[in-house]
């Protein structure tokens, strides 16, 4: 599966109302399960690159800010909201964590504490496979390549947050003391 269908899929998902996540992996599990296997096989392996490329120290430290404090599971299953967000907002945020402020979602978060998490998209190509085919899906024999994450930073130092993620950080963090 190419980058493209990975990407056109979701947006289909998207497409189909609501916007919530759980309702955007439900949808992507019943178009990816009208596929061909092998179909669905490529899919989890573009899914794996994707998060393989999303494992970001910075990324992390966005979710971290967001959510509240975040644990790798719970740092995995955001990139699962993540992704669920679309192409154009992932490829923004893994490039550039701050632009997580500029979402109204994300600001409304801000004051409402909402946290964001999506374990049904991380899901999609197992469910849609079982689907499909009333077997699982084979084990990939090519693991996507996992990232060193050794230059994690402290993400509850709120000067390290202000000055990695400032637009977060005015969100999230409390502004100093006058």
């Amino acid at each position: 599966m190419r980058t493209d269908d990975f990407w056109q899929l979701i947006d289909r998902a998207r497409a189909g109302g609501g916007g919530e996540p759980y309702a955007v992996a439900a949808r992507a599990v019943a178009l990816l399960a009208e596929r061909d296997p092998d179909d669905i096989v490529g899919y989890a392996r573009h899914q794996a690159r994707v998060l393989s490329a999303s494992h970001k120290a910075d990324l992390w430290g966005a979710a971290y800010l967001i959510n509240g404090g975040v644990s790798d599971e719970g740092f995995h299953h955001f990139r699962g909201w993540l992704m669920a967000q679309g192409r154009e907002v992932f490829a923004r945020a893994v490039g550039d964590p701050d632009s997580l402020a500029g979402l109204p979602q994300v600001r409304a978060a801000s004051v409402s504490g909402e946290e964001f998490s999506a374990e049904e998209m991380l899901a999609v190509p197992w469910d849609a496979y079982r689907r499909a085919t009333a077997t699982e899906l084979p084990a990939d024999r090519e693991p996507a390549p996992v990232p060193d994450l050794n230059d994690l930073w402290d993400f509850d130092d709120e000067e390290e947050a202000r000055r990695r993620l400032p637009r977060l950080a005015a969100l999230f963090v409390e502004p100093p003391a006058e």
